[in-house]
């Protein structure tokens, strides 16, 4: 074999390796590129898996709306239905404490006129028609006497004493009303007072003779004994001389007048 001969098989072999070695490293670079496209994909879903945690499979997990735990109504009150009339508690009754001048078992009978008529007589007669007045208005009304046992620390809405004044005065016309000297509501019993004034005066067609006042009326036992938040007075109704006929025969019309007065103050 020539020389020549060799060198060109020689060139040839070469040719054909090159070829096989070029055909190899494509095969290596489409393999990292596959490699390279798996790992991006993988890396993406993965990604993806984290920004939805709880699937596991990829697949949505529907989300679960709990309902709000019920709220149980009160069972001390009334049931309101939606739409219907707001029921409201029933107040409790006003409290009032009536107490009849001079009654009660120490047989007092107050100012006596020389022909026998009583001022304990008078006071219970008016008394019993303003309880009854009062209590058929629905308020609680408590009949009280002069000494009861029941005055001791006494609690209501109002309290108040009914007299009649001395006869010995023959041309003395007229009621007062008064409250205790050191009061420790003198605004609220003041009010008491006014309307006293105001309403037995405007009824009963009686002055005012409150300049008649005495400080056995301000220093009254029974202001003493009655609770110190009980708001209170005492009322003489007239006199036993000038104003004997209203008294005597009418009654009625007093009553009215303290009834107006006590409601002047409870409901104003």
């Amino acid at each position: 074999m020539s020389q020549m001969s060799k060198v060109r098989r020689s060139t040839k072999g070469q040719r054909l390796r090159r070829k096989r070695i070029g055909c190899l490293v494509r095969q290596v670079q489409l393999l990292l590129l596959v490699v390279t496209v798996a790992a991006v994909a993988l890396a993406v879903f993965a990604a993806r898996r984290r920004e939805s945690p709880g699937s596991a499979t990829g697949t949505p997990v529907p989300t679960t709306t709990q309902s709000p735990t019920p709220t149980r109504s009160p069972t001390a009150g009334p049931t309101i239905t939606p739409g219907g009339p707001t029921l409201s508690p029933t107040p409790k009754p006003k409290r009032l404490g009536i107490l009849s001048g001079h009654s009660g078992p120490e047989n007092d009978p107050g100012a006596v006129c020389p022909d026998g008529l009583r001022e304990v007589d008078i006071n219970l007669a008016v008394s019993q028609r303003v309880v009854a007045a009062l209590r058929d208005r629905g308020y609680e009304v408590d009949l009280l006497e002069e000494y009861d046992d029941r005055l001791s620390g006494y609690r209501a809405d109002a309290f108040l004493s009914i007299h009649a004044d001395a006869c010995d005065v023959p041309e003395a016309s007229g009621f007062k009303v008064a409250r205790v000297s050191f009061s420790a509501i003198p605004e609220i019993e003041d009010v008491l007072v006014e309307c006293l004034y105001q309403e037995y005066g405007r009824i009963t067609g009686l002055p005012r003779h409150d300049y008649s006042i005495t400080p056995d009326m301000h220093g009254y036992h029974a202001f003493l004994e009655v609770d110190p938040q009980t708001p209170a007075a005492i009322i003489e109704m007239g006199f036993l001389g000038a104003d004997r006929d209203i008294l005597v025969n009418r009654p009625d019309v007093l009553a009215e007048g303290i009834v107006a007065g006590l409601l002047c103050f409870l409901e104003d």
